[in-house]
């Protein structure tokens, strides 16, 4: 499903469903666009970027080449989504918030095969203005707290806040803190969906 417009709607190739684009954005040719994604305000999506359905691009979101974005991914205003950053499925991007690419970068120093690979996992969070700091695996349904900086990898439902970003608690897949601590031996029954979690040897699953 590839889109190659500005400015108006596009039509996926294999199955004619219509994603939508804004026509203050841009979409470069060979841009790939699932069925259901809308592009919105002063977009950009350049050309070999991959983007799933579903999803959602705010004011002024930017997606790079080497980039693959899921199905039902918000990305809110202010984005930018640079190479070699992976986004899961129903991964939420807050406004603002940051993702780098190259870990020393200089203006003189061309360090474009000095990439290194961020991946966030299916339901993670990212909070308003938080910083990832490339080459970091964020866990499934994470949580990192507004304003954070996260330079390390992140554990499946932890939530994560500070700078340096340090665990503080555990997040259900629902969105609701877990009232377990961060090591020892519990488990949790959320109020809202029934599934039942179960903390053991520092890491959290859902049973």
């Amino acid at each position: 499903m590839s889109g190659a417009s500005q400015g108006a709607a596009g039509t996926a190739a294999t199955s004619g469903t219509a994603y939508t684009v804004h026509p203050s954005a841009i979409v470069d040719a060979g841009a790939t666009i699932g069925a259901g994604t809308r592009v919105w305000h002063f977009a950009h999506v350049c050309g070999a970027a991959v983007i799933g359905e579903r999803c959602s691009l705010g004011q002024g979101v930017f997606v790079g080449n080497h980039v693959r974005i899921g199905n039902n991914v918000k990305i809110q205003n202010n984005v930018s989504v640079y190479d070699n950053v992976t986004l899961e499925d129903d991964v939420y991007c807050a406004p603002s918030m940051v993702f780098t690419n190259v870990y020393n970068p200089r203006s003189a120093v061309t360090r474009k095969d000095e990439y290194r690979d961020t991946l966030v996992k299916r339901g993670a969070t990212l909070g308003a203005n938080c910083t990832i700091v490339c080459g970091v695996t964020i866990g499934e349904h994470a949580f990192v707290g507004a304003g954070a900086v996260i330079n390390r990898d992140v554990k499946q439902y932890a939530l994560v806040a500070g700078v340096p970003g340090r665990q503080i608690g555990w997040m259900s897949a629902f969105g609701e803190r877990i009232p377990l601590p961060i090591t020892g031996r519990g488990e949790w029954r959320c109020p809202h969906t029934g599934e039942r979690y179960e903390l053991h040897d520092g890491g959290l699953s859902r049973a």
